[in-house]
C-alpha cells in the first residue's frame, strides 16, 4: 500500500477513535450528572440561579407599562416616572 495511503487510513483511524473517546467521556459525565440529581447531592448550579436584570425602556430609567383599556387610544399612555426625568 502507498505510504500516503496509510498515512490518511491510520490519521482518519486516529480521528474517529479521539471522536469515540469524547462521547463516551461526555456520555459518562452525562450519566454521573444525572446519578447525582437523583440522588439529591448536587446543588444548584450557579448558572441556574441567575436572573436576568430588567432593563429600562426609556432613557429616563421609567419601565414601560400597559395601558389601561378604558384609555382613549389617541392619547398616548402615561409614564409613571416620567416626573423624575433627567
Amino acid at each position: 500500500m502507498h505510504p500516503e495511503i496509510l498515512r490518511e487510513l491510520t490519521s482518519q483511524r486516529g480521528r474517529e477513535m479521539r471522536a469515540q473517546a469524547e462521547q463516551a467521556t461526555l456520555a459518562r459525565s452525562v450519566i454521573r450528572a444525572r446519578r447525582a440529581r437523583r440522588r439529591g447531592s448536587v446543588r444548584p448550579a450557579e448558572a441556574d440561579t441567575f436572573a436576568v436584570p430588567a432593563i429600562p425602556d426609556y432613557v429616563d430609567g421609567s419601565f414601560q407599562t400597559v395601558p389601561d383599556l378604558d384609555e382613549p387610544a389617541s392619547r398616548p399612555g402615561r409614564v409613571p416616572s416620567q416626573h423624575h426625568a433627567a
